[in-house]
């Protein structure tokens, strides 16, 4: 810990408060922006307006980098030259598995066939190839670099150890995990949800998560932003509910936060940590020493060994780099045949079967068609509001709406980053943790539904 007697302690205390207050202006703390009527965190802010800006020419930019991204992973991956192999960053981007080389391909050929629409409308329809190359991959290429460039001010300079110092003794014992993890909450809570995984990610390739709690981190506190939680209400035409809708959500996502991480998959999941840099957390507070003059120190500490802002912009320039040639054609390919299956075939119809009769149970009017709505949120976040919104029952659409909101689990986005992550899940526990949370969360939902809104 920092001696604070040395002439440079003011130097880096300065260097972990201010940096850190401008992180959490950013990322943490909502602010009434524009005409003072909706509430939201600076980055979301700072991402929209980019969006707007670049709105004209994005799809198309983004178009040209799925295509180079998989003629790359042609060449990496069958060719495999030295300028390619022997460089790290280049190797790690290019140079992948024939099942993700697959998908990377299929991911460019859906975006030039959505593009030039041309081709079957179940590839580049509005309900498939449309909504991912249209809506999800600008907000994904916009956000992942505005988060490349700023996301240093919030884990570089000591804010996590600050605040996850602060918040241990809540985070521990309630859901298993450091207290850092309530920064990724927040994260996402104010801001987007894919901040929250980035944060996870980038906490555990640094060796401040183990493998299980980055899974239970990822699964259970990628919480939808309020802004996104209100764009769902006014889908299903229940703003006007929109308080305990949202109070509704909050509780499900807090009671599953607190059972998932003691029963399977995530209990049995190993505690290691990320094998190249081992464990690098500390939590244990010194005797005689508050816990807040200690998380003081180890904000100040951290401050004190940040990188210089040449390597941090690299870092980040690399993050969005990699996103935008690694991850962005696999959510254009596996995205879109999730939405193929969930618009063209019966398979959520047909597994959402046994749902019925338990929502009848529950005197969840027109069950039948809220039961496949209630599923087919793993596919995308936006299907259960559409398909929800044509049910005629207030009651209904409430339960629909919190508890896709609630399931926090779906693969056009989330999973495809989870499942590229060297964070250790797969498709089939992500699956398996959608259902064991749509299990917690919709009795919670429906039981306040019947007690105290309708």
């Amino acid at each position: 810990m920092i001696d604070t007697k040395t002439g440079n302690h003011k130097k880096h205390v300065l260097l972990f408060l201010i940096p850190s207050i401008i992180g959490a202006l950013l990322f943490l703390i909502p602010l009434p922006i524009g005409d003072g009527r909706q509430w939201t965190v600076i980055i979301a802010y700072i991402s929209s307006n980019i969006e707007n800006f670049v709105s004209s020419f994005i799809t198309e930019l983004l178009v040209v980098v799925l295509l180079l991204s998989s003629i790359g992973a042609l060449i990496g991956g069958m060719l495999k030259p030295s300028w390619m192999v022997n460089q790290p960053f280049l190797k790690g981007l290019f140079v992948i598995h024939p099942f993700w080389l697959l998908i990377r391909c299929l991911g460019a050929v859906f975006a030039i066939l959505t593009l030039l629409e041309v081709g079957p409308e179940v590839v580049i329809g509005t309900g498939t190839g449309q909504e991912v190359l249209y809506f999800l991959l600008p907000v994904l290429a916009v956000w992942s670099f505005v988060m490349g460039m700023l996301l240093p001010l919030l884990i570089e300079f000591g804010l996590m150890e600050w605040l996850g110092t602060l918040a241990q003794k809540i985070m521990r014992p309630l859901f298993k995990l450091p207290g850092r993890a309530a920064v990724d909450s927040m994260a996402s809570w104010m801001g987007n949800n894919m901040v929250s995984i980035l944060i996870t990610i980038n906490q555990y390739e640094s060796g401040y998560y183990s493998k299980r709690e980055s899974a239970i981190i990822v699964t259970n506190f990628t919480i939808t932003s309020i802004g996104f939680s209100l764009i769902v209400a006014r889908m299903l035409n229940i703003e006007n509910l929109f308080p305990p809708f949202y109070l509704t959500v909050l509780v499900g996502v807090c009671v599953a936060a607190i059972i998932c991480p003691r029963i399977p998959p995530l209990s049995r999941m190993k505690d290691g940590y990320y094998e190249p840099v081992g464990k690098q957390i500390v939590e244990e507070v010194p005797e005689n020493t508050s816990i807040p003059k200690w998380a003081f120190q180890k904000g100040v500490a951290k401050a004190s060994n940040v990188p210089s802002p040449t390597v941090l912009v690299k870092k980040g320039l690399f993050n969005a780099m990699d996103i935008w040639f690694g991850m962005l054609p696999l959510v254009m390919g596996i995205g879109t045949i999730a939405l193929m299956i969930a618009n063209f075939t019966p398979v959520f119809q047909i597994i959402s079967y046994p749902l019925i009769p338990v929502l009848e149970l529950m005197q969840i009017p027109e069950a039948s068609t809220a039961a496949p709505a209630m599923l087919i949120g793993f596919a995308d976040m936006f299907l259960p509001a559409i398909l929800g919104s044509n049910i005629e029952s207030e009651l209904t659409r409430f339960v629909v709406g919190a508890v896709s909101l609630t399931q926090l689990i779906y693969m056009s986005e989330i999973g495809v980053m989870l499942i590229r992550s060297s964070i250790p899940v797969n498709i089939g526990q992500l699956f398996l943790m959608f259902i064991i949370r749509t299990i917690i969360t919709l009795p919670i939902v429906v039981l306040i539904a019947h007690l105290f809104v309708f």
